[in-house]
């Protein structure tokens, strides 16, 4: 049987396998290119990438309109579980922001927790910092 006692200093108690998302996800190329392109024509080229969506979404932020921000940021939360999905992901379990190609989900994750708590939506605000917390507590800080 299986030594399931790592688990224990890293805070994942259920055992759940961490979530990686391929080393080739196409965050890491958005990633490559946000460094001097337009994240509106990246969006366009690339609408699987969350990365793509959270960096719409905090462009939106810093303009001050909440409501975009927010739709950005749920429109790269969902491209991310897809993706999470593919590789794996039932649901539940770690997924290191450490792994860089997970960094663009987990970024449009906290997009939308801040933006909903922004709207007033403080339960689904919650519901992102739960999320987080499972995903990854160190995000947390």
């Amino acid at each position: 049987m299986a030594d399931r006692t790592d688990n224990l200093t890293s805070g994942n108690l259920l055992g759940i396998p961490e979530t990686r998302l391929p080393d080739d996800f196409i965050d890491v190329q958005v990633a490559a290119e946000l460094e001097e392109g337009d994240p509106r024509d990246i969006a366009a080229r690339h609408p699987e990438s969350p990365l793509a969506w959270a960096t719409l979404a905090q462009d939106a932020l810093s303009d001050g309109d909440e409501v975009a921000a927010y739709a950005y940021a749920r429109t790269g939360y969902h491209r991310g579980l897809d993706a999470l999905r593919g590789a794996g992901w039932r649901g539940q379990g770690p997924i290191p922001a450490s792994h860089a190609p997970n960094r663009g989900f987990l970024r449009a994750l906290a997009m939308l927790g801040e933006t909903s708590r922004r709207l007033g939506d403080d339960v689904e605000g919650d519901r992102v910092t739960e999320f987080l917390r499972e995903a990854d507590p160190s995000l947390l800080g």
